[in-house]
């Protein structure tokens, strides 16, 4: 089936505090898993949180790397999304493996096949 794009949102669990909490490692980290899945990196931007954690993007010509990290909690959720042939997977593994995450849960959905089909139950609960 034909799709827009290709979406995959990890949960990284058992993470180093140091590197979950390092802003420039974590930008490096990003661009070169952008670069590594065959992106072309056109905007980064990385936050430093007090006491702890960083948030930040990397746009790419085919969309973008994010992450929030907790690393209070050995945590971090990423998101890789790409247009076209790349494959966000070689990323997200790339960051996950980086980040010395312990465990990974990984989800991969296509983005732009049609109208999204939202149960009423489901609705009625946002």
């Amino acid at each position: 089936m034909e799709t827009m794009g290709r979406h995959v949102i990890s949960e990284l669990w058992g993470c180093d505090f140091e590197k979950l909490n390092d802003v420039v490692g974590i930008e490096k980290t990003f661009v070169d898993a952008a670069l590594k899945s065959g992106a072309e990196v056109r905007e980064v931007a990385f936050h430093k949180f007090a006491p702890q954690g960083v948030s930040g993007v990397v746009i790419i010509s085919e969309s973008h790397l994010t992450i929030h990290s907790f690393p209070e909690h050995g945590y971090a959720s990423i998101d890789v999304y790409t247009c076209g042939d790349l494959d966000p997977n070689i990323a997200a593994e790339y960051i996950a493996d980086a980040l010395g995450a312990d465990t990974r849960e990984t989800i991969e959905l296509p983005r732009g096949m049609g109208p999204v089909q939202v149960k009423k139950s489901q609705a009625q609960a946002l």
